[in-house]
């Protein structure tokens, strides 16, 4: 069962805000991608295309990191720290559909590449850090 995100910071995770993800490669070294993100109740999910790196290494190595700073004071923030313990591409596309619709107003996710396979990466978080 994961951590409960704390009431004080759910918000960031409704507003437009970009999550940065760690991930961490093959030799140990950390690797970090703003995204796009949302939850499904106590669970954080992104979205991203098979095959891609941080695709990679969550696979390999499901331990995460996410840095969400909230736009209206970047000294008010929530780290989470969790681990993946789901990985699937049904109901993807209609997913990154929703999230191009919370951050650009799209009804469509608009960058899709020809062959792409999106994937959702379910987290369940089980240590947080919170400021302001």
């Amino acid at each position: 069962m994961p951590e409960q995100i704390p009431e004080s910071h759910r918000d960031l995770l409704e507003k437009k805000t970009f999550a940065h993800l760690a991930t961490l490669m093959p030799d140990g070294g950390p690797q970090v991608t703003p995204v796009w993100c949302d939850r499904e109740g106590d669970f954080i999910r992104i979205n991203t295309a098979r095959g891609r790196q941080k695709d990679r290494n969550m696979r390999r190595d499901p331990r995460v990191a996410l840095a969400i700073s909230d736009p209206e004071n970047p000294y008010r923030y929530l780290e989470i720290r969790g681990r993946v313990v789901e990985i699937t591409e049904q109901g993807a596309d209609d997913h990154i559909d929703k999230l191009a619709f919370k951050y650009m107003g799209k009804e469509k996710y608009p960058m899709r590449q020809p062959g792409e396979v999106r994937v959702i990466y379910r987290i369940a978080p089980e240590h947080f850090h919170t400021m302001g």
